[in-house]
């Protein structure tokens, strides 16, 4: 089962294009990008479900019209409007990674566990991320199941290490006691 954790971000669809089930979306790549993915994902009823591109038209640069394997008319496409488009995680890796790409979007570390550098300590692990403003934020679930608000920001990071999946940063003091 897909859940939360193995999949990252990249686009979210917006509303049907005409009566063959194609449905415009907008993305968070480069439209090139899609080609190589098997299957975009979407949350349908609580559960991450993939579903097949059998074509991609460009409108603009961030913007397609999709069609997706098995909705072949626009009540099947509405099943989709403003839900969000991910991939798998393993998936947008091995593609990064051959487009030689050095940069993932934020909610790719979901899943990953922050590590306090400076105190030495595992200050939790990331549960989300909210980006409704311009100050994106990991949200940190620690031990007692609360939610630590840390700022997504190269200066505070250390180390990266994906295969541990863990996170090590400098956090200024008094930063994990101030979300207490």
């Amino acid at each position: 089962m897909i859940g939360r954790e193995d999949v990252v971000e990249m686009g979210q669809y917006n509303k049907p294009h005409g009566i063959n089930g194609e449905i415009s979306a907008t993305m968070l790549c480069e439209l090139s990008l899609l080609d190589n993915f098997k299957c975009l994902i979407s949350s349908v009823n609580g559960i991450f479900v993939p579903f097949f591109i059998e074509s991609v038209r460009p409108k603009n640069e961030f913007t397609a019209l999709i069609k997706i394997e098995g909705i072949n008319n626009e009540a099947d496409a509405l099943l989709l409007i403003n839900k969000e488009i991910y991939v798998l995680k393993t998936e947008y890796e091995r593609i990064a990674e051959e487009q030689g790409c050095d940069e993932s979007p934020a909610d790719f570390f979901i899943g990953y566990s922050i590590v306090d550098n400076t105190k030495g300590i595992v200050v939790g692990k990331i549960v989300d991320i909210d980006d409704s403003t311009d100050n994106v934020l990991f949200i940190v679930e620690n031990d007692n199941s609360d939610d630590i608000y840390i700022p997504v920001a190269d200066e505070f990071v250390y180390d990266i290490d994906n295969e541990a999946e863990r996170i090590y940063m400098n956090l200024p003091d008094g930063l994990i006691d101030a979300n207490n």
